[in-house]
């Protein structure tokens, strides 16, 4: 018997609201923002998303030969070279995406945390 179940994925950041935005845009849902620095976004398919403001917020490296990026998200599109071009008109910051033969692709969203695009 599990002990809890996923109550949301929540990803540091320095300005919530416009994380939150971004992600909006990616997948859908809107905006709850509790004004103290906490957002959620409600109403997207997958598992909950939330962003918290944290003060002197350092994004993950990647890739790190000294370091982890702790952890990242995939996101499943059904045509890669259109959601790349979505993603970076979002602000997103190309990190691995050189081979078109893959089915995957790597990105940081604009507070660095690293995303995936991959192909359904």
């Amino acid at each position: 018997m599990p002990i809890a179940t996923l109550g949301a994925v929540v990803l540091d950041c320095p300005d919530p609201v416009a994380l939150a935005g971004i992600y909006a845009q990616l997948l859908g849902g809107e905006i709850e923002d509790d004004g103290d620095g906490w957002v959620d976004l409600v109403g997207a398919p997958g598992a909950p998303l939330a962003f918290q403001a944290a003060p002197g917020f350092v994004p993950p490296s990647w890739p790190s030969p000294d370091g982890s990026q702790q952890f990242h998200l995939d996101l499943t599109v059904e045509d890669l070279d259109a959601a790349e071009e979505r993603v970076l008109a979002l602000g997103a910051k190309v990190l691995d995406a050189a081979d078109p033969a893959r089915t995957w692709r790597v990105y940081a969203d604009p507070a660095g945390h690293p995303l995936c695009l991959c192909a359904s």
